[in-house]
Parts: C-alpha cells; structure tokens; sequence
C-alpha cells in the first residue's frame, strides 16, 4: 500500500509538472502578442495570430469556431481552453494528408497538382500565396514539392516559434515578474500551478502543489507593488482535519423511511463538470438525514477505483412559486470518510438536490496506456461475442445509469445514458422496438438486455468497436476500460415522518443556482475579511470537512480585479491550476476564487492565499 501510495503522489506530481510546461507555453505564446496574460483578445487576426505564437496553424474555419458573430472578446483563459481542444498538428497526420494526393506514394506532388488543389478546394488560396510555397528551395525541384521535407521544416518552424517565445519570457524578467495570469514557478521539491478564471461560471479542474517555500518568504507576491490593497488568510489543517468524525447516521435513522437514487459525475472535453440534479418531494413536514458519496461499485484486482477519492456534496433548496425563484436551506457539510451529509428539519413540498464536486480530484488525467483493450472477439463459430473485459465494464455501467437500483433500466434512465452517449432520447416507439428485440421486465431493460444491444451494434459494425469506444469515452472510460473521468455516486434521503421521493431531473452542467447556492453558504458560514485599504471588498473563507473555499465579494459600483495569490501554501490541490491568478468581478456581485484540497491526504497542509486589488 505504501508503494502504491508514493507511486500515485509521483504520478500526481508528474500530472502537475505537465500542467505547468503546457501553461508556462501558453503563456509565453500570449505575451509575444500582448503585453499582459489580463489583456483580452479583441480580434480574429489577433486569435489567429496568438495561436500562431503557440506552434498551432489555424484554419479560417477553425478561427470562425471560436470567434462568433457575437464575440467581443476572448482573455487568456478562453486561450488556454482553446490550445487544450486545437492539439498541434504531427508529422504522422501531416503525411497522411499528403499520401490521400499523392496515391502512387512517391513522395512528390507536381506543382501543377498543387496549384489545382489549393486554389479550387476548402479555403482557396491565391496562385501567389501558392508561389511562394513552390519557390522555396528548401523542399522543391524539377517541379515537385518534396512533401516530407516540407513537412520536417513545417515542424520545425512550429518548434521554433514556441521555443522563441519561451526564451523571450525566460529572458525579459519583467515578464517573468509580472503574475498576474499563468504564472509558473517550479523548483526540486515541488510544483506551483495555476490559471485564471475570470468568470464564475466556468469551471477549471486542473490542480495546484504548492512549493515548500521558506516561511519567512514574504507572504506578498512580487508584483504587489501594483496593487492598491490586499489581505492575506491562513489556515492550518492537520492529518486529522481531513476527516470529520461527526457521525452523520445514527442508528435512529435505521428505522426512518428512506428514498436513493444513484448518479455521476462526467467530465467534459473542456474540464466542465456535469452532473444529474434531482427533486426531492416531501409530503409533509420531517426531521431529514441526506448523504452523498462516491459510488463503490466493483473493484477489479490491480485496477485502482480513482473515482472513489472525488469529493461529494449536496446543495438543498427550496422550490417556490418559479424553478427560477430557489432559496438555499442548507448543503451537507458533516463527513464520516468519504461521505458528506446534513441532518435538519424540512418543510413539506420540493425541493432541488444539486451534486457537487470543486474539480479538485476530477480532472483529465494523463495515463501511460500500453495498448487498446479488446471490446469484441469471433468465436470458433464466426459469431461475435463480448470480452470479459467489455463486459465487466458494462456491468459497472448498468450498476451507474440503473439510478434506482432495481437492477432494471426504465425508459427514462436509459435516456440518460442515450443524451449522454449520443446527445439523442429514445421515444416510446423505438423502445417498443427494444422489447421485442431484448430482453426486458415490467417495460424496463435487464442486464442481459443491455449486454444484448451492445453486442447488436458491434454487429451492425462487423465488429468495429470505433462506436463502443465513444460510448465508452463519453462515459469516462479510457482505453484501458478504465473510469478515469467520471465519478458515479449515490444520494440516500431517510425522513423521521414520511415516505420522501426522489427523482433525476436534469444531466447538465452546473447552473447559475447552484453558483449562488455556493458563494451564499460561504458567506453564511465562513470567516469573513474586509480587504485593507479597500472596504467594499470582502473575502470570505469558509472549511468544509477536507475542503476550502473562499468567496470574493464586489460591493462597488465599479468591476474590480483582484490578484491571488498562493505561493506560500503547501501540500495544496486547488481547483484553478496556477498558484497565481487574475479574477474579474463585476460591480455588486460574488464570486467563487477558489476551491482547495490536500494534495496527500496524509500529511498536513496548510492555506495561505493573499487576495489584492489590482
């Protein structure tokens, strides 16, 4: 367990140590074309130029996706997402190209052809733009393009313009000095990550771990010198604080009625979370107990269950008249392992339990996988048949989409997994279908049914598993059949007085309410500080079992930046990704800085973040 222990900490710190190169080339792409990483994006030529700078070659259609008719501007966080979603093109991909032109696989392609193609077909260009390509001496003769030697120097010149940009960020220590956006800063013993987040909806999960730095090192970053005002706070948290004992179900409760309902929560391509949100009916007043936790489905020998270390809370709130108009009652806040809960007294009527995880440990995870599981095989017969291996997983993912737990799937939680998977619902027609096909009960697909219409469609595909395989990904599964972006978990409600009900509403991303429900149960219950200097700024820092949250609240008139700043804490995991940022908060408003973790839960950690104006 030790080894298994130390080898996911290394495995964790390598994680970071790719995080910060990929944000440390981010950055130094930016700052070729700007003066600052807080210095927006106004234009399409500047996209196309920064993504330039970052070793990309954007197409106008690839521009055009991310620059809309409506876009105003984008700011270096939007930049970062973008690089994450445009990966640079390889020499492989490149040569694949060339070879669909060059069928004879020779290794040249005549201008003649050359010009045919680029002047007529996809984003045209003009028989001067296509000159200058034929002209270089460097990769044509006789009147052929040498296209593996145009794509060596292609390469190349991709290297180069990163490498230029690093080296200029390296050299001109104003720059380096200047942390108001992705800062990085590395050392022997640890790794320091972070990113901005300018906007509360969106949600970063990339992770932060701190450096050991000296503790009289001053608690001020560098480039406080520009900031007006600032406040710092600290919180020490022992081995012990990562758990609280608090018992959250007595054995009282045992003989309370109870409702479950299963759930999960899916990482997208960009780093957002979703997740189902329920209804929970009360059909009269009752003293209550809701938990959440990390589902503990089957473990496999020599697999590790990543999911089962995500954190999980419940946000509770109030239904009145409107959907819109939700009153936060309370979150759970108790925990006793790697379960959270809340014990109190609800009225009747509905209520909305929205999921919740900071991002801190689920997050895109690069493994090292030695090759592609199989999903399907051919039997003596010739027929087709699922692995061991497919099949184990697809248990798993029944025992996940089966959200109440009667081992049968409804129409409406197969949809789910359909809206997921596909983006399509299964109308009463088509499930019609399903029944006379598979095997079904009481109108609800069993295991061997859902088995049954996996295997069909690998028969539909004479046994290429290309659409397994976005099912599977969809569903958080890397190619190692392992869920490594996902984490499944169940909600049971007890009630002292009556049958309470519950029900999967939604499977989206996280909503404006539930942001609001967040910042208001900081509010409520965290430590609040009045920034120096600066009055109508408040940061409130509130401890929840084995997190921290801090809330940055704006009572101007005017917007504000503000500077954070988390170089002196140690041991930490923050949902951000860089120890030093730059949020924006609008005029009357609250916001979400951060979200932090224990790095490794066996050891102390400590919170010291310095918030200031800029």
């Amino acid at each position: 367990q030790t080894v298994t222990h130390s080898e996911s900490f290394q495995a964790k710190k390598s994680q970071h140590a790719e995080e910060a190169i990929f944000y440390m080339n981010c950055r130094a792409a930016y700052l070729t074309v700007f003066k600052s990483s807080l210095e927006n994006i106004k234009s399409k030529e500047q996209l196309s130029l920064v993504l330039q700078q970052a070793g990309r070659n954007p197409s106008q259609k690839t521009v055009n996706k991310y620059w809309t008719s409506q876009m105003t501007t984008l700011n270096f966080d939007d930049f970062c997402t973008i690089l994450k979603k445009e990966k640079p093109a390889t020499k492989p991909e490149l040569l694949e190209a060339f070879g669909k032109i060059d069928r004879d696989n020779t290794g040249y392609i005549s201008h003649d052809e050359l010009y045919k193609i680029l002047t007529t077909r996809g984003e045209k260009m003009t028989r001067d733009e296509v000159s200058t390509i034929t002209k270089q001496a460097d990769f044509n003769c006789s009147g052929k393009l040498d296209y593996n030697k145009f794509c060596d120097l292609y390469m190349a010149t991709s290297e180069q313009c990163c490498k230029t940009a690093r080296e200029k960020l390296g050299v001109d220590s104003r720059l380096r000095q200047q942390q108001f956006g992705s800062q990085v800063e590395t050392s022997s013993e640890g790794i320091a990550v972070s990113k901005p987040s300018p906007r509360v909806s969106r949600k970063t999960d990339h992770k932060l771990a701190s450096t050991k730095g000296d503790s009289r090192t001053p608690s001020r970053p560098s480039s406080a010198q520009s900031c007006k005002a600032s406040i710092s706070t600290t919180v020490s948290m022992g081995v012990s604080s990562n758990r609280n004992t608090k018992l959250i179900e007595p054995d009282t409760i045992k003989e309370w009625q109870c409702a479950q309902s299963k759930g999960c929560f899916y990482l997208e391509e960009d780093g957002e979370i979703i997740s189902h949100k329920y209804k929970l009916h009360l059909p009269q007043r009752s003293t209550v107990c809701i938990t959440i936790r990390p589902l503990n489905i089957r473990q496999v020998e020599g697999k590790s269950c990543h999911w089962l270390s995500v954190d999980t809370a419940l946000y509770i709130l109030k239904e009145n008249e409107t959907q819109e108009n939700l009153q936060l009652v309370s979150f759970t806040e108790q925990q006793n392992k790697e379960m959270s809960g809340w014990k109190g007294e609800l009225g009747s009527g509905i209520y909305w339990l929205l999921p919740f995880t900071t991002g801190c440990r689920l997050k895109k995870v690069k493994t090292q996988i030695t090759g592609e599981a199989k999903l399907v095989y051919r039997g003596e017969d010739g027929e087709l048949a699922l692995t061991k291996e497919f099949r184990a997983a697809l248990l798993d993912i029944f025992e996940t989409i089966d959200l109440d737990g009667n081992g049968l799937l409804s129409l409406e939680e197969y949809n789910f997994f359909e809206l997921r998977t596909s983006g399509e619902k299964c109308d009463e027609e088509a499930w019609a279908v399903c029944k006379e096909n598979f095997d079904m009960k009481k109108n609800e697909l069993t295991r061997q049914g859902f088995m049954d219409l996996n295997l069909m469609e690998a028969n539909d595909r004479e046994g290429d598993p290309s659409d397994l395989w976005v099912t599977l990904l969809s569903l958080g599964y890397n190619k190692a059949l392992e869920m490594t972006e996902a984490c499944p978990f169940v909600i049971d409600i007890y009630a002292e007085k009556c049958k309470p009900r519950i029900k999967a509403i939604y499977l989206e991303a996280g909503s404006w309410q539930l942001n609001r429900a967040i910042c208001k149960s900081v509010v409520n219950k965290g430590e609040a500080k009045v920034m120096d200097g600066c009055e109508n700024i408040i940061i409130y820092t509130y401890k929840a079992g084995r997190r921290i949250t801090s809330v940055i609240e704006n009572k101007s008139e005017n917007k504000v930046i503000i500077h954070v700043n988390n170089e002196q804490s140690k041991n930490c995991l923050s949902n951000r990704g860089l120890t030093v940022f730059a949020v924006e908060v609008a005029p009357k408003s609250m916001m979400v800085s951060q979200h932090v973790m224990p790095l490794n839960e066996q050891e102390e950690w400590l919170y010291n973040c310095v918030h200031s104006l800029l």
